[in-house]
């Protein structure tokens, strides 16, 4: 699948806002958004007013640079939560925090998304004892998430265990500091998702 190759730091300045795509710089004094509080390219100062169409848009873009997809899969993943019963737009949300490289990530065993779907790609970690490297997975309630015995010994994963104690996992995921296991307690809720997405506009965009 095609994946998004640039600076990651110029997305977070088109959405104007942090999208935390770099992990530990993004809380540092490097983080270009924090610089650079505007839009990239040479028109990115300018004040430009926006559409309710341009609206949808830019939230759905933002929703899918968070979480690291593109268009087709994000398409497919809006379908499938629109044939489930309850909230499209819930829906939606629960289905991208369920992919196994953001509950990797929630659970402090990544600094980023995109440093989870790389450890996740390389066969890292286990689901229920079996490897999976699919980081589009979407884990279920009762499942558990461990690091490969053969992994825990490289310095990647020892830094990860130094600074996995000082992180707390959301309600819906319960994390084993010591011994760096993560199980799903239950399935996310949108109280559960700290991030700040309308996820009405998106619906409002494929209603279209």
């Amino acid at each position: 699948m095609a994946r998004y190759t640039g600076a990651v730091c110029r997305l977070c300045r088109r959405e104007g806002m942090k999208l935390y795509l770099k992990g530990d710089r993004c809380y540092s004094d490097k983080c270009a958004f924090a610089v650079k509080q505007y839009a990239p390219g040479q028109h990115g100062t300018s004040r430009k007013k926006v559409s309710e169409y341009g609206s949808q848009l830019r939230e759905k873009q933002k929703v899918k640079r968070i979480y690291g997809i593109q268009e087709k899969q994000f398409r497919i993943y809006y379908e499938k939560a629109s044939r489930q019963k309850g909230v499209t737009g819930e829906n939606l949300l629960a289905l991208l925090e369920r992919r196994l490289d953001n509950v990797v990530y929630r659970l402090g065993m990544a600094s980023s998304r995109v440093d989870a779907r790389q450890l996740v790609r390389h066969g890292h970690f286990t689901v229920d004892g079996k490897k999976v490297n699919i980081p589009s997975f979407l884990v279920k309630e009762g499942q558990v998430i461990t690091v490969k015995e053969a992994s825990r010994k490289s310095p990647k994963f020892e830094a990860i265990a130094a600074a996995i104690a000082h992180r707390n996992a959301p309600s819906w995921l319960e994390l084993d500091k010591e011994n760096i296991v993560g199980r799903v307690v239950s399935a996310p809720q949108r109280a559960d998702i700290d991030l700040p997405i309308n996820e009405q506009l998106i619906i409002e965009l494929y209603s279209r």
